[in-house]
């Protein structure tokens, strides 16, 4: 229940000291200043900040994690959660989730990505890598949030001239609409949608665009086996071997799902720094038939992270829930109980994603980023606990986290996030108006 002290803490950049929690080997305290980074973490160092601390909080034995960083999704899609379940994937698109985008406005995106940023905060994600439409309106919401995003307009030129001059244009009023705000929460990328959608000449403008402006490429990439069939039909090549003729595939590059990639495509991407984000509740829900080859991804040096995919196709952001699946998929279709162990996993969504995102460690350590997030030990997944990693991975969900900071601000204190109901409310009714909006006759 929010207090005047608390009220007062939400969202501001206060000195904070959280004490009495479980770090590495054993319990430490956490002292934040005001400068947005860890200023001092370690074994009874209360002593040496009690005084410079606005507020303390009391870990109560709690967990503390780097906040968790989902590396592939389209938030404003939690205005489509339900919407169209149990579908082919072709269908899926073009009968039900293509239509209802054609009616999208800016209000929507916004009350959208409001609603994702308060499932991330509530769930434990202080960062996310986002590709949809009306990109400024997420920007908007997302600095309300107080969470980080890395945010890119979705490219789709489906091979039309004209199509591919006006997404260009749109690319560079993003950037330059993200850099004008001077937030150092939200920053901008690329975001050619597939190599299905976007024309090798999009590709490329994409990848120079990006590199001219020195910023991060969003991708799909493999997710289907029909992809890679169409473009070796149309191209004569792999989409990776695709993308790398188009000077896509850099270390600034985040490519979504690479299920169907071979061993020589793993080798490319390894050999080029890409980042790969593992979606596997998406994956499996659309039956795309095949896990993505975490092995030899990461045998080849490739980054590989972790993403929800959007709600329409999850149907949460739960990145909890999401790690399980990745190793509990990587162990049955590679039939190999010894793949993905939980400390692995767990590093999916911490330390590789904010390497993928560019927003820090992913550690708690002195001089890094103010994310991060409480576990309560006082629940049943958390009982017993052996092994916290196992506990994170394969015992918990989101619901577990009592206390989420990001940039040095808290958003989420023993689960309460002030004006979530508000947010639910306009979000409910923005949903419920766009499928009227789609399905009144024009």
């Amino acid at each position: 229940m929010t207090t005047p002290e608390t009220a007062d803490l939400f969202g501001k950049n206060k000195s904070v000291l959280i004490t009495n929690v479980i770090h590495g080997d054993g319990p430490v305290d956490i002292f934040i200043d005001a400068s947005e980074t860890i200023t001092d973490i370690g074994h009874d160092i209360r002593k040496r900040h009690r005084g410079e601390a606005e507020f303390i909080i009391d870990g109560d034995g709690a967990l503390a994690l780097p906040g968790l960083s989902n590396t592939h999704t389209h938030a404003a899609m939690s205005l489509l959660r339900g919407y169209a379940d149990d579908m082919i994937l072709q269908d899926w698109l073009n009968q039900k989730i293509w239509p209802l985008e054609a009616h999208l406005t800016g209000e929507d995106v916004y009350w959208g990505t409001k609603l994702a940023c308060t499932e991330m905060i509530r769930t434990g994600t202080t960062a996310f890598n986002d590709m949809y439409f009306f990109m400024e309106d997420a920007a908007r919401a997302v600095n309300e949030a107080g969470i980080r995003a890395l945010l890119c307009y979705g490219f789709i030129d489906l091979g039309d001239a004209e199509k591919r001059e006006r997404e260009c244009k749109a690319t560079e009023a993003l950037v330059a609409h993200i850099r004008k705000k001077n937030n150092s929460r939200i920053r901008a990328a690329a975001g050619p949608h597939a190599p299905y959608t976007v024309s090798p000449e999009g590709l490329k403008w994409c990848a120079e665009f990006a590199h001219e402006q020195d910023i991060p490429l969003h991708i799909h990439l493999s997710e289907t086996e029909k992809e890679v069939t169409d473009c070796v039909a149309q191209h004569g090549k792999r989409p990776a071997a695709l993308l790398d003729e188009c000077g896509v595939l850099t270390p600034k590059t985040i490519a979504a799902h690479g299920c169907w990639l071979d061993d020589a495509e793993c080798a490319l991407l390894g050999k080029r720094g890409v980042h790969v984000a593992h979606n596997p509740a998406s994956n499996m829900k659309l039956a795309t038939h095949r896990a993505m080859p975490y092995r030899e991804l990461a045998r080849a040096g490739a980054n590989v992270c972790i993403g929800t995919d959007g709600c329409a196709s999850n149907n949460n952001l739960d990145l909890f829930e999401e790690v399980k699946m990745a190793a509990l998929l990587q162990k049955f279709f590679w039939n190999d109980p010894t793949i993905l162990p939980a400390p692995a996993a767990l590093a999916m969504a911490t330390t590789n994603g904010a390497k993928a995102l560019g927003f820090g460690t992913g550690t708690l350590d002195g001089g890094a980023p103010a994310d991060l997030i409480l576990v309560s030990t006082h629940l049943p997944c958390t009982t017993p606990l052996h092994n916290a990693a196992s506990n994170l991975v394969y015992a918990c969900s989101g619901a577990a986290v009592e206390t989420t900071i990001c940039n040095g601000r808290v958003l989420m204190l023993e689960r309460e996030i002030p004006g979530e109901q508000e947010i639910l409310t306009h979000a409910a009714h923005a949903a419920a108006d766009l499928i009227r909006r789609a399905q009144t006759p024009a």
